[in-house]
């Protein structure tokens, strides 16, 4: 009896906790709904620019179901190649195929060489007696020996201290309220805002300092390839920092313990992880990517690729920075209003 009484009381707790009911059993299922999406996404179809007498290949590449686009100049081509509008550029340097990859995406790269060997077979078939063809391959970003590390590096970095501040600082803002610490200062005369401001600043000195160690120790001991300005890298990882930091401490209002707020991870943070890059996003739906657009951790990791794998400066990461930094300002506003319901006007 004593038994069937304490699994009762559990059952009764359980069915009472609507958001933990629903993290149980709906939070698993759109997680993996996901990532069938991200993994059951279509082949990767390269998009390869021909220039001058590179033109011969455009129709055995399109039978390869690759995008081809024929630019009148070489250094029109180069340019595309620069904006990432074409994942590679040939040009005909005497019978040989120049190619030259963009190089920062391994899977975009792997789908240009094999179009490109099935084309050059299409062309010259095996047997056929002319004299085997081989492309010179060179890299406009990155190696040919550039690693995973190297690439999903940048990617990582963001993610973990996204992850890492938005848990800590929604515990910590999550104590203050359930330690009384935050009822006592919203019955002094201090403004929601002005404390809203205040526990930024402060859990922001933290994440400073985070932000600081994890990138460097990255690039100077893991080693991962940095082709940019450090300053630049801290810039956006501090960006990112401060946006975990504040929508931590706003989504830590509607948590009533530390184990609610662990439970948004599944919701805040895993779709970010799949949506911000790790994977082809053209593989994916266009709503998907369209969904890519509004999480903050999406544009941390493309800067932090254009600076680190890619060597861009400002201009290239600007967009990147000014929305990181509205999302912060938006996730303050949304935190002077959700103090509304601690205090009583």
């Amino acid at each position: 009896m004593k038994i069937r009484a304490i699994t009762l009381r559990i059952l009764r707790q359980f069915i009472h906790d609507k958001r933990t009911m629903a993290l149980m059993f709906i939070a698993p299922l759109l997680v993996l709904s996901l990532m069938s999406l991200v993994f059951n996404g279509d082949a990767y179809k390269p998009t390869i620019g021909v220039t001058g007498g590179a033109a011969v290949f455009a129709s055995a590449l399109e039978a390869q179901d690759a995008a081809v686009t024929d630019f009148t100049t070489a250094e029109q081509g180069n340019a595309a190649l620069k904006d990432g509008d074409i994942d590679a550029l040939i040009t005909l340097e005497g019978t040989s195929p120049a190619v030259k990859l963009e190089g920062s995406n391994p899977t975009a790269n792997r789908a240009v060489l094999l179009a490109l060997q099935e084309a050059l077979l299409q062309l010259h078939p095996a047997g056929s007696g002319q004299g085997e063809i081989r492309p010179q391959i060179s890299y406009l970003y990155g190696a040919e020996d550039m690693t995973t590390i190297d690439r999903f590096g940048p990617i990582m970095i963001g993610v973990f201290i996204f992850f890492f501040v938005f848990l800590i600082a929604g515990v910590s803002f999550l104590r203050e309220r359930t330690t009384g610490t935050l009822e006592r200062l919203l019955s002094t005369p201090l403004k929601r805002w002005e404390i809203v401001i205040g526990y930024v600043c402060g859990f922001g000195i933290f994440t400073v300092v985070q932000a600081l160690l994890i990138s460097w120790f990255s690039i100077q001991v893991l080693g991962i390839m940095m082709a940019g300005s450090f300053g630049y890298v801290l810039l956006i990882t501090l960006l990112l920092a401060i946006t975990a930091l504040t929508l931590g401490t706003l989504l830590s209002a509607f948590a009533g313990n530390e184990l609610q707020m662990i439970q948004f991870i599944p919701l805040v943070i895993v779709p970010q992880i799949f949506l911000s890059g790790l994977f082809p996003m053209d593989t994916l739906p266009l709503w998907l990517q369209r969904v890519s657009l509004a999480t903050p951790i999406y544009y941390g990791a493309q800067a932090l690729m254009d600076i680190m794998i890619r060597g861009k400066g400002w201009s290239a990461i600007a967009l990147s920075a000014y929305v990181l930094v509205g999302f912060s300002l938006l996730f303050m506003v949304l935190n002077v209003l959700a103090l509304r319901k601690h205090r009583r006007m």
